[in-house]
């Protein structure tokens, strides 16, 4: 592999972290307000493609999160716009930094290939502490479509200049996942034990557990 691309959220960036800090005051509704919003964001992002209606990804989350916040019945006015900045401010992974570090050490480039606006995704790996050890970061925004349309994992192969074949892919996304392997790349799936595989075209080269095993997959050692 030339090039190893890592999805953003979900899999070099911690979502938990995006409610962690207001958890005092969701309280138990802190786990199915994240579940809930982030469904909802996938979906909105499903649709508005299949509907030809594009919004940009910060829009259409926080038209996800205040969806969530009135299906639970959480009336959080002062709480709703810092929760809609959460996505800029997510925490990285524990092993995010020593993985892209050891895939880089190998001469493998790194990248990452996501939903996220431009600016949404600079502030937040600048916040986790991840830019230095990105090559570069794209985002879908160009292309006016979201994952898992076919034309968002060929946009990534033409920026970095190089044939599928030649590029791993990395997401703790299974929907995702299928996407890029369904593109031609070589796609590591970042999932739970147990989890049972998906009815999609397409499948992962490799399945891990966590981050950390990720260099492993591609020879590095």
């Amino acid at each position: 592999m030339k090039a190893c691309v890592f999805d953003a959220y979900g899999t070099l960036l911690d979502l938990g972290s995006a409610v962690a800090p207001h958890a005092a005051i969701l309280g138990e509704a802190a786990a199915p307000l994240l579940a809930l919003w982030r469904r909802k964001q996938l979906e909105y992002t499903w649709l508005r493609t299949l509907m030809g209606r594009h919004a940009d990804f910060e829009t259409i989350t926080r038209d996800a999160l205040a969806y969530a916040l009135e299906a639970l019945g959480l009336r959080a006015p002062d709480l709703e716009p810092q929760l809609g900045r959460a996505f800029r401010m997510l925490d990285a992974y524990p092993d995010a930094v020593a993985t892209l570090t050891r895939i880089r050490a190998a001469g493998i480039r790194t990248a990452v290939l996501s939903n996220g606006n431009p600016d949404m995704l600079g502030e937040a790996f600048v916040r986790a502490g991840l830019t230095a050890l990105l090559d570069q970061v794209i985002s879908v925004q160009p292309l006016g479509v979201y994952k898992p349309s076919p034309r968002v994992y060929a946009m990534a192969a033409e920026v970095l200049g190089l044939p599928p074949a030649e590029i791993a892919f990395v997401s703790g996304n299974a929907w995702d996942a299928a996407g890029g392997a369904n593109a031609g790349l070589h796609v590591v799936l970042i999932e739970a034990p147990g989890t049972p595989a998906e009815r999609l075209p397409a499948a992962p080269m490799a399945r891990v557990r966590a981050l950390a095993e990720v260099p492993g997959v591609l020879g590095v050692h």
